[in-house]
């Protein structure tokens, strides 16, 4: 299903690619600075729900590898993301960690990555910023192992009343910076539905201002 927002494109269209790996390149000089205090709790609650199943633990959109330290050592990290220059700061941070297997370019919607493969995918504040965010859901679905979770931070848009007209009317803004405003939680519903080969184990709200939360699925 087409997304649109109020100039009546879709956000897909808006939002290519190219063009979010481009806007990431940008961020990567003060990606840290920027992402590092601001999400700082929703990263560690995400960190926290990988250790607990722990094993092979896929993070996409690791960026420059801010929660790889964090993470214990029953997991062993596998990170992507579509920035280059953001995976130069991540492959300096990995090669002082004993537990990250690799750190690739790649595409959230097109994992090179075998079926049912990690234990965990976690994706902290990646999906409003994919072009096609229920392509990237089902790849991360593929490649979980059955009883496995994708741990998922994201923010959640309100889709309706006052606060959605604005998210709706930032988006042609937002998604040169790379990422959306708009994005209500019936699309993660809708996404359920339609794929049947997951559920619902926590939805958390989250800092700042609770309009971020934390979602974690099991795979069936």
């Amino acid at each position: 299903m087409p997304w649109l927002n109020n100039s009546g494109a879709t956000v897909a269209t808006a939002m290519q690619t190219g063009a979010v790996a481009a806007a990431y390149d940008r961020w990567a000089p003060i990606y840290d600075l920027v992402f590092g205090k601001v999400f700082r709790r929703g990263r560690a609650l995400a960190i926290e729900a990988a250790d607990r199943v722990g094993g092979r633990v896929l993070e996409v959109g690791c960026g420059t590898g801010i929660s790889f330290p964090d993470y214990s050592r029953r997991c062993t990290l596998y990170g992507i993301d579509i920035s280059e220059k953001i995976l130069a700061k991540a492959r300096a941070r990995a090669a002082q960690l004993p537990n990250v297997e690799a750190v690739e370019v790649m595409d959230a919607e097109r994992l090179r990555l075998p079926d049912n493969s990690f234990d965990v995918v976690v994706a902290q504040y990646v999906i409003t910023a994919v072009p096609d965010p229920e392509r990237a859901l089902d790849e991360f679905a593929r490649v979980v192992r059955p009883g496995g979770e994708i741990v998922i931070t994201t923010r959640i848009g309100a889709g309706r009343g006052l606060r959605g007209r604005i998210e709706r009317a930032l988006m042609p803004v937002t998604s040169r910076l790379g990422f959306r405003t708009e994005f209500p939680f019936e699309r993660y519903a809708a996404w359920m539905r339609g794929h049947g080969g997951v559920r619902l184990a926590e939805r958390r709200a989250l800092p700042p201002l609770g309009h971020f939360e934390l979602l974690r699925f099991i795979k069936h």
